[in-house]
């Protein structure tokens, strides 16, 4: 990858990780919240964390700079506006969900406002930066999909860590968030699979992925990205089964690390090749 494209590159990578562990740990808290018996506090501080890197996101976003070698287009000052306004939308009611009932309209409304924020950042970012609204369409699949799995691991990381300090929690908190990351990672295999047999990003021929100099991160995007967290998350979710939470978690940390990998991979790898993996 030429040098200037290696440069343009990394503030959107930055910002699609950040996006997608704020949109994804959301994500998981809502969906914890009403369907286990995790504790107020987790899914309180989880929430307020969720939030904090929204901002972090909005702050990489004042930043992006102007994509003159990169596959992606430069967006409308429209959709950057709505992009923005998406962030802070979530950023603002995923802190707000750090104080509201665990079980309630309140709290139900505010879930609501979050998603649609969440749903709205990641539409205004691919309708502005694919090459066209046609390719936007597969790029927000990615992009929902790494949100999915990269927030989803970080906030099954820290449930592990809560069973230290409140080891009185039931299992099926931890058990429903490895399986949901497993189901995630194996459906990213799959799209994966589609995306490289058949084509998905701007100009992606069939087998066009793994030609050309961008051969060896493709490989590496499967093996340790894809293959390697299905294989973690599964021992993680049977681990967890059995109540063994510090080992469920020690596999749960591995596994986040290599979805961090590969989503930062993904992104560099879309935005200036056109590549979706």
């Amino acid at each position: 990858m030429p040098q200037p494209q290696i440069v343009q590159s990394l503030p959107y990578a930055a910002w699609m990780l950040l996006a997608a562990l704020g949109f994804g740990v959301f994500a998981l808290v809502a969906l914890t919240r009403w369907l286990t018996e995790a504790t107020r506090g987790y899914l309180g501080f989880t929430s307020f964390c969720a939030g904090l890197l929204a901002l972090l996101a909005m702050v990489t976003d004042w930043g992006l700079p102007r994509p003159t070698d990169l596959i992606i287009q430069p967006a409308s000052a429209e959709l950057a506006w709505v992009r923005q306004a998406g962030l802070a939308a979530f950023a603002l009611a995923a802190i707000a969900l750090t104080f509201v009932q665990r079980r309630s309209l309140l709290a139900t409304g505010v879930v609501l406002v979050g998603l649609a924020a969440a749903v709205t950042a990641l539409g205004a970012a691919a309708l502005g930066w694919a090459p066209t609204a046609v390719d936007a369409v597969p790029l927000l699949v990615q992009l929902v999909m790494l949100a999915l799995v990269t927030g989803g691991s970080l906030a099954a990381i820290v449930l592990g860590h809560w069973y230290l300090v409140t080891p009185k929690i039931p299992e099926r908190p931890l058990v429903l968030q490895a399986r949901f990351v497993l189901a995630i990672v194996g459906l990213q295999l799959l799209v994966f699979v589609v995306w490289t047999t058949l084509g998905g990003g701007p100009g992606q021929g069939a087998f066009a992925a793994f030609k050309g100099g961008s051969l060896v991160l493709v490989v590496l995007r499967l093996v340790v990205s894809l293959l390697f967290p299905l294989a973690l998350t599964w021992m993680a979710w049977r681990t967890a089964q059995t109540r063994s939470m510090e080992s469920a978690t020690g596999l749960l940390y591995i596994n986040l690390a290599a979805v961090m990998a590969g989503t930062i991979g993904a992104a560099a790898l879309y935005v200036s090749t056109g590549l979706l993996v």
